[in-house]
């Protein structure tokens, strides 16, 4: 049976950056085609990603990604029924435990709300459903002890995903039930040549000190900032099949293919961005709709794009996405159902000849209509 795959690929040059950082603060790296990349984590680029959707979309499609669930269930039950504020973390504790989840003092503290040992995802529906369970609890019992059944809090816990849970997954490693399996991937993004990182020496100069005459004039603090410049390759797929079972509603879908594909075009992890002002847009896109499975076309860049490639870094980098593109679709009989392009300029002619091209707006639109067609 036919699938449903959205692919996305994208080159991005970024000047002096450092977008992504290891544990020592250097730009994170990669060895690929036997020279070292600039890399970005695919967690970087999910997480601009995510952030990015509090522009596209509404924020009951939306979910939280946090320890503090008792504070935010217990919040939730405040604002459904004011009278049980003194309650709300006991009967939030109550509900997040009936899910299965483990509540407890974080290691060390007191004097502070009890909170899950991990990070646990919820859409912002979900939260509220819990919160109505554990208010009706409260009401039903009066002044008796509270009782929960699990059944209901597990099912507050699975109906109902957000778009973000629905894409990025959710894992809960001790109530496995609760587990989401992602409908979207995202690569590491790489660099399509060699990089060297280099090093920028600063100062920074005391103010009050400077004004005193009988004061030296030097510097009140120095240091370095590591940086690189690159030309990225980025890519992503969504699994539409998949993206369908979690959030169970067609519409719903193509709003989040669309949300999706626009948010991780646009976005841009924001490490060092004060420093380096290095916030660009994509110099190429191209989106394709698949019927067999995701292609991810990284190849194109195994062998290093030149210093000195004729037009410059960039064209050269399109022209061999688009050569290699349409070498692995004759290889492999992949003919895509629907491809997609849009970037600034002339040098966008090699995708243009295989895609349709267009601007933002239209393509996504587009893409959700295609998307939309083949949904049952």
């Amino acid at each position: 049976m036919p699938r449903t795959i959205v692919d996305i690929h994208v080159l991005q040059t970024v000047p002096p950056s450092n977008l992504n950082r290891d544990d020592t603060g250097s730009p994170k790296s990669a060895r690929y085609g036997g020279v070292v990349r600039a890399r970005v984590s695919s967690q970087a680029w999910k997480r601009a990603t995510r952030t990015a959707f509090d522009g596209v979309l509404d924020r009951s499609e939306l979910g939280v990604r946090t320890k503090r669930l008792v504070e935010l269930v217990g919040d939730e039950i405040t604002a459904q029924e004011s009278a049980l504020e003194d309650r709300a973390a006991a009967l939030a504790k109550d509900v997040l435990t009936a899910t299965g989840l483990k509540i407890a003092l974080p290691k060390g503290k007191k004097d502070v709300p009890e909170e899950a040992g991990y990070l646990v995802f919820l859409s912002h529906r979900q939260v509220t459903g819990l919160a109505e369970l554990a208010v009706a609890a409260a009401r039903e019992a009066g002044d008796g002890p509270v009782t929960i059944a699990k059944n209901d809090a597990k099912a507050r816990a699975d109906t109902e995903h957000s778009v973000d849970v629905a894409l990025f997954g959710r894992m809960v490693a001790e109530v496995t039930d609760l587990n989401v399996d992602a409908a979207a991937q995202v690569a590491h993004a790489l660099s399509v040549h060699a990089v060297e990182n280099e090093y920028d020496y600063f100062t920074a100069v005391d103010d009050h000190k400077k004004a005193d005459a009988d004061e030296d004039a030097g510097a009140g603090m120095i240091g370095t900032v590591e940086f690189n410049s690159s030309t990225l390759y980025r890519y992503a797929t969504v699994d539409v099949d998949r993206l369908r079972e979690n959030l169970g509603d067609a519409k719903a879908t193509c709003r989040a293919v669309e949300a999706f594909a626009r948010a991780f075009v646009m976005s841009m992890p924001t490490g060092k961005q004060n420093t380096f002002a290095n916030r660009t847009l994509p110099d190429a896109v191209l989106i394709v709709l698949r019927e067999t499975q995701s292609i991810n076309l990284v190849g194109a860049f195994e062998d290093p794009v030149g210093e000195r490639e004729p037009g410059g870094r960039v064209p050269a980098a399109i022209a061999r996405l688009a050569r290699h593109a349409v070498e692995v679709q004759e290889a492999f009989a992949e003919t895509p159902v629907a491809t997609w392009t849009f970037g600034p300029g002339e040098r966008l002619a090699p995708l243009a000849e295989l895609a349709r091209r267009g601007d933002v707006d239209s393509t996504m639109a587009a893409l959700g209509e295609a998307v939309a067609a083949r949904l049952p």
